[in-house]
């Protein structure tokens, strides 16, 4: 049994509905979910989990896992209107776990607001897919103090196969904002790759079956790759254009924060931009190839 009795859970979407699932039927704890989207909760539901607002979860909750759609939601979900947030609801002794991806530089801020509280704070973004969500078998880099990582760790644990220690808090962010410029600078090149090749003769589908057998294999091409990107199938209530976009620019923010000029992830940002201006933002992200299948004049 898990020293949290009741464990709250803020925003249950895509990523964030089979987490929470996974934590209701692996925990034996008792576990309270809130959303704006009714759906998902009574689907929830008949896992045990109880419909609850954000004033009953902090009241109730030993911890809380968030996973909301970027970090100018999780400041408002903390802060509130300085009343009616987790900053001023929480209690000393509680525990709350991003799960989302936010800002390294705004997820310390809010660490050091919540710490003056005695509320202890970790980043745990999560990376791979949905149906990795689905399975249990995400992979987790977190953000947290030495003395509080061995503690959520078994929670975490329930919906996620690789866990990483990544650091103190915001270290979670770093890694993961990175793993994200890694992935999309990839499904860029994997985009420009099948425009190229069919342009020049070579059925997409066969050239990602050959790219995969040579030193360009990757996690990218086998599944953005092979199962977006060359039949151009891009369904909606994936991963977005304009989730992956906004990843791309904390990446952006980041590097100027140390002096880096990453000038990929700049080009991708503008490519992302191009992609959601023909329409393609509600798309799953590798839709940034339909920019390159427009033939040029």
């Amino acid at each position: 049994m898990s020293e949290f009795k009741t464990i709250g859970f803020i925003g249950v979407g895509v990523m964030g509905e089979p987490m929470c699932r996974h934590l209701a039927t692996k925990t034996g704890s008792l576990v309270l979910a809130a959303d704006r989207d009714d759906a998902p909760l009574e689907r929830l539901a008949a896992h045990g989990v109880q419909k609850a607002d954000i004033a009953e979860i902090a009241q109730r909750a030993d911890i809380i896992f968030m996973s909301l759609p970027s970090g100018k939601v999780v400041q408002s979900v903390v802060e509130g209107d300085g009343a009616n947030g987790l900053l001023a609801l929480c209690r000393a002794g509680q525990v709350i776990v991003d799960l989302s991806t936010s800002p390294a530089p705004l997820t310390r801020e809010l660490a050091a607001k919540l710490a003056e509280r005695g509320i202890e704070f970790a980043d745990a973004p999560v990376m791979r897919t949905r149906s990795a969500a689905e399975a249990g078998t995400l992979a987790v880099p977190a953000g947290a103090s030495d003395a509080l990582f061995p503690r959520i760790q078994p929670l975490i644990a329930c919906f996620a196969a690789d866990i990483i220690h990544a650091g103190d808090v915001g270290a979670g962010q770093v890694v993961k904002i990175l793993n994200n410029m890694v992935l999309y600078e990839t499904v860029l090149a994997l985009s420009e790759a099948r425009a190229i090749g069919a342009r020049a003769g070579v059925d997409p589908e066969r050239l990602f079956s050959a790219l995969s057998t040579g030193s360009a294999d990757s996690f990218a091409l086998r599944n953005h790759g092979m199962k977006a990107i060359a039949p151009q199938v891009f369904p909606e209530r994936a991963f977005p254009v304009s989730y992956a976009k906004k990843d791309l620019e904390y990446a952006v923010a980041l590097a100027e924060s140390v002096g880096v000029d990453a000038t990929g992830a700049k080009n991708l940002v503008a490519c992302f931009e191009a992609a959601i201006a023909d329409g393609h933002g509600d798309k799953y992200a590798p839709a940034i190839s339909l920019v390159f299948e427009k033939a040029k004049a």
